[in-house]
């Protein structure tokens, strides 16, 4: 026998199933299917499909007959008459709309059984914060300071041991300074580091652990404050694609670091932050992120577990909330006023890098 197609078999099949075959068709049947392993796969699906559609249209009739004897009751809901659905499936083969939804099904379980939707339980497991553990790298941090304590090494004047440390950069000229919230919480004391290896004792002025942004201000005698900030701070979001670079301590020197915006949203769609194709290390935790005209446009936070060059940067749409979020009692008198002219944009990179090494910090938490 010639192969038939689809709808014929199926149309075969439910004369079997109901049992309307002569023994000798029946017997010709079987072996059709024994020959033909796709059809004989049909078969078993369609079996178990006319069941389940049985046991649907039998739950009807249920139903219909709970309906009739509750009229005696009250008055009640009149169904409309019911397609047979044997004899629709009869006339009718398997059609796109079916096929789509064992699709989507299909789809869902195999996500669930991958363990996808447990995964977006666990995303944060996937995102590095910066902060650099200082206790085994703060060799030669601060040469003056080391041999001050050779000389007095007594109890009272022996440093407190560091635990660690990450990048701050100053936003005002009195001294305000932004780093990361991961990087000073748990601090009892805070000092930041230039590049020259001066060292200034700061105060936490403010934090925004949900933006992961703290506020410093540095309080102590030997510091001066300068007569203006290099750079602007950028409001409006940045496109992606821009290019941008940033200047941070993930050891005891400063080390620059350039790419491009690679998303407008950060680590898990958030959208006070970027991503960047940036490479950072525990360290650059609170450095500036930088356009081309030498404008900030974010604060570096952290990075994707696994992902070379997937780093995250805070918005500074975040950072003007946040200092706008700041009591007036806790500033002490000392307004916080944002620079709103750029001294960078007209210069060449490796320019602007020098300009910016002093205002950039190792924050070295105690």
């Amino acid at each position: 026998m010639k192969d038939l197609n689809e709808q014929d078999f199926l149309d075969w099949a439910d004369a079997y199933l109901r049992e309307e075959l002569s023994e000798e068709e029946k017997r010709q049947f079987e072996a059709y299917c024994e020959a033909n392993l796709v059809h004989k796969e049909l078969l078993e699906w369609h079996r178990t499909f006319v069941g389940d559609l049985k046991k649907a249209d039998a739950r009807a009739n249920f139903k219909r007959d709970l309906i009739r004897i509750g009229q005696g009751y009250g008055k009640s809901y009149q169904p409309k008459s019911t397609t047979k659905v044997i004899s629709l499936w009869d006339k009718l083969k398997l059609n796109a709309a079916v096929a789509a939804a064992i699709a989507i099904v299909s789809v869902f379980s195999t996500l669930w059984l991958t363990g996808y939707y447990k995964n977006l339980k666990k995303t944060t497991s996937d995102y590095s914060a910066l902060r650099r553990d200082m206790n085994t790298v703060k060799r030669n941090v601060n040469a003056q300071n080391a041999a001050i304590q050779n000389i007095h090494n007594t109890k009272d004047n022996a440093k407190e041991t560091m635990h660690y440390g990450a990048t701050g950069f100053m936003i005002t000229k009195n001294g305000y300074v932004v780093t990361n919230y991961h990087v000073i919480t748990g601090a009892d004391s805070v000092h930041l580091q230039n590049h020259k290896g001066e060292s200034f004792k700061a105060n936490i002025v403010f934090t925004n652990p949900e933006k992961d942004l703290a506020i410093l201000h540095i309080n102590d005698s030997t510091f001066k404050s300068i007569k203006s900030i290099p750079y602007t701070f950028k409001k409006q979001d940045s496109d992606m694609g821009e290019d941008v670079y940033t200047i941070g301590f993930p050891r005891d020197e400063a080390v620059y670091g350039q790419g491009y915006l690679s998303s407008s949203t950060g680590y898990a769609g958030d959208t006070l932050a970027y991503q960047i194709s940036i490479p950072v290390n525990p360290g650059n935790s609170g450095g500036p992120l930088l356009d081309k005209e030498g404008n900030v446009i974010g604060i570096i936070s952290g990075k994707q577990k696994g992902l070379d060059g997937a780093a995250f940067a805070i918005k500074t749409k975040a950072l003007m909330e946040t200092l706008n979020s700041i009591p007036a009692d806790s500033l002490n008198g000392k307004n916080v006023v944002l620079n709103n002219k750029n001294l960078l944009h007209n210069l060449s990179r490796t320019d602007q890098i020098k300009k910016l090494q002093d205002y950039i910090y190792i924050v070295k938490v105690y």
